[in-house]
């Protein structure tokens, strides 16, 4: 009787805390609560860090078994089983990231871009920023060109591309890049604006910009039609996410399928959130997550990301300059991808230095730019790394 007591407690997860390496379950559980806090509590993007946290949660709990990889030691191939382990197929097949692109399309206003074509100058900018690090991957941490663009592209801010140039480029890193990627996207309102302070002064920070043109029903069909067609036809590799991205702005421009767009922008966003969310938090077990390797990983994207920033903030300054103090330098920071996210951190400090200052539209512009320049770039990097 004693035995069989004995036998049921070493069989539970409790008791697999205890055991060599256990304290790496402890450390992510604790993380993943942390995480949760932030998005329950802080209002950190909940929508993205709760299913993350969750996922992330889930697999650390000894004995769940929910996400299995398993690597044939013949061939090589990885496979993996388990519920997770089943969705996943979503990420490794790039599925839930074009998906997710449809359901951005359906939702982003690209009418701030076309009343001012300069401000996808500030998109570019900040992709700058992804350049840098590619480099400094290869040049200091001695990372292949595929895993160095893989990397570098977490500064985009934008999880889908990253999930796609990691699976073709990086397989074997997917899951660091993939979860690093979401969880700064998470974190833009403390990584960017001290940033955008370093870089700016009170008196920039407080100029106003002229109300952006009305744009035409016209104009805003014809751009996602444009702009597929001209960034496909050069970088035919971002036809995956352009191309989605560009057939969900279609829809909701078109004005003649609400369903659609009621759908993308909702329900199938929604649903394609969660499983993404779920399946890149499982891939943070504590055994294949606490190494050195994915620790630079997270090292490597937030510098990317600090630079992009920066960069962004930068080439602001430069066209206030130009402009002769018309343009808001902090516009700039809103070039990386995290639609909506940093136009609203732009909006707030704005406001913080002065109340009547609108700044959202303006900020929208280098916003979605960003949002197009980032699949650009993953697709050249694709074209370039992919074989």
């Amino acid at each position: 009787m004693w035995q069989t007591f004995i036998d049921f407690l070493e069989s539970t997860g409790i008791a697999q805390f205890f055991a060599e390496g256990g304290w790496k379950y402890v450390v992510m559980i604790v993380i993943a609560l942390t995480m949760m806090y932030l998005a329950i509590f802080k209002g950190f993007e909940p929508y993205l860090l709760i299913p993350i946290a969750m996922g992330m949660l889930l697999v650390n709990l000894p004995g769940s078994d929910l996400f299995i990889k398993t690597v044939d030691p013949v061939s090589g191939d990885i496979s993996y089983s388990g519920l997770l382990g089943f969705l996943y197929f979503g990420v490794e097949s790039e599925i839930y990231p074009c998906l997710i692109f449809i359901g951005i399309g359906a939702t982003t206003d690209f009418g701030p871009l076309i009343a001012n074509p300069k401000s996808m100058l500030l998109g570019a900018a900040a992709q700058v920023g992804i350049f840098v690090t590619f480099l400094g991957a290869i040049a200091i941490f001695g990372f292949t060109p595929g895993e160095a663009a893989a990397t570098s592209v977490i500064g985009g801010a934008d999880g889908p591309t990253a999930i796609i140039l990691g699976s073709n480029l990086a397989p074997h890193l997917l899951g660091a890049i993939s979860l690093a990627a979401y969880s700064y996207m998470s974190l833009v309102p403390i990584i960017q604006p001290p940033v955008i302070r370093l870089l700016t002064t009170k008196k920039e920070r407080a100029i106003k910009m002229e109300q952006l043109r009305p744009v035409s029903h016209m104009e805003r069909l014809m751009f996602p039609i444009v702009v597929a067609l001209v960034c496909i036809l050069l970088v035919p590799s971002s036809a995956p996410l352009i191309g989605m991205l560009m057939l969900g702005n279609l829809i909701k421009e078109s004005g003649v399928v609400p369903n659609l767009v009621h759908t993308a922008s909702n329900a199938m966003l929604y649903i394609v959130t969660i499983l993404l969310g779920l399946t890149v938090g499982a891939t943070a077990s504590g055994e294949v997550f606490l190494t050195v390797e994915t620790l630079g990983i997270f090292t490597l994207g937030i510098v990317a990301f600090v630079l992009a920033t920066a960069t962004g903030v930068l080439g602001g300054k430069l066209m206030c300059w130009t402009s002769k103090g018309k343009v808001n330098p902090m516009i700039g920071a809103a070039g990386v991808s995290a639609l909506p996210m940093s136009a609203r951190v732009v909006q707030k400090m704005g406001q913080k230095e002065d109340p009547t200052n609108f700044l959202l539209m303006h900020a929208m512009g280098p916003n979605v730019a960003g949002q197009i320049g980032v699949a650009v770039v993953g697709g050249l990097f694709l074209m370039l790394f992919g074989g």
